[in-house]
């Protein structure tokens, strides 16, 4: 009684990633654990790495020039969405 999925889990992760995945210029909230700061610090991405050992690791830069980089889980959407880059 169950259908069978028409989608390979490889499609479906493909699409998955592209429909939700962050890219260069896109404006995010970087962590205050990450800047030491007490709130969330607005950004724009300038690199997205898919590291071996660590994950997803995304790089940002502030109005003020500063470089933040960190595994996904340290930044949001500037929307307050948390990052989905399954």
């Amino acid at each position: 009684m169950f259908k069978k999925n028409i989608f390979s889990p490889l499609l479906l992760k493909f699409i998955v990633m592209n429909a939700t995945a962050i890219q260069i210029g896109d404006s995010i909230l970087i962590s205050p654990d990450l800047t030491g700061k007490p709130n969330w610090t607005e950004g724009v991405v300038i690199e997205v790495e898919k590291n071996t050992f660590n994950g997803i690791v995304i790089a940002a830069e502030t109005k003020d020039r500063n470089v933040f980089f960190g595994q996904k889980d340290l930044f949001k959407t500037s929307n307050n969405k948390e990052l989905c880059l399954h």
